[in-house]
C-alpha cells in the first residue's frame, strides 16, 4: 500500500520559510496527483496545492499564491512545499495526500480532500507573530 511520509514542519517566525516534504513509497504509478493540505486547531481541513504527475499543473488556494510553491522531484519520489513570507494564519498540522489517477491540478476541485485516496500522518507548522 502507498505510503506518504512528510517532514519539515516546525518553528518559525513571522515572514520567514519553511520546506515541507512529501515522500511517498511503494508507489508504482505513472498518473497521480500530490495535494498540500492543513488543519488548524477547531477548523476544518482546507486544500493548500496540488501538482499533477499526468501534466505538470498546479494549484494554489488564493490565501497561499506567491508565497508558496509546489514542487516535485520523481527521481526520489518526493513533493516539496516551499512556503515563504509566512503568516501566524498558516498555523497548522500539514498533511500530504495522494489521488491515483490522471488528475489536472487546475482548479479548487484538485485540491478537494475527498478526491484523495491516501493520506500521511502530518506535519505540525507554528508561525509565530
Amino acid at each position: 500500500e502507498v505510503q506518504l511520509v512528510e517532514s519539515g514542519g516546525g518553528l518559525v517566525q513571522a515572514g520567514g520559510s519553511l520546506r515541507l516534504s512529501c515522500a511517498a513509497s511503494r508507489f508504482t504509478f505513472d498518473d497521480y496527483a500530490i495535494g498540500w493540505f492543513r488543519q488548524a486547531p477547531g477548523k476544518e481541513r482546507e486544500g493548500v496545492s496540488c501538482i499533477s504527475s499526468s501534466d505538470g499543473t498546479t494549484y494554489y488556494v488564493d490565501s497561499v499564491k506567491g508565497r508558496f510553491t509546489i514542487s516535485s522531484d520523481n527521481a526520489k519520489n518526493t513533493v516539496y512545499l516551499q512556503m515563504n513570507s509566512l503568516k501566524p494564519e498558516d498555523t497548522a498540522v500539514y498533511y500530504c495526500a495522494a489521488v491515483l489517477r490522471i488528475v489536472t491540478c487546475g482548479s479548487i476541485w484538485s485540491i478537494d480532500a475527498r478526491e484523495y485516496d491516501y493520506w500521511g500522518q502530518g506535519t505540525q507548522v507554528t508561525v509565530s507573530s
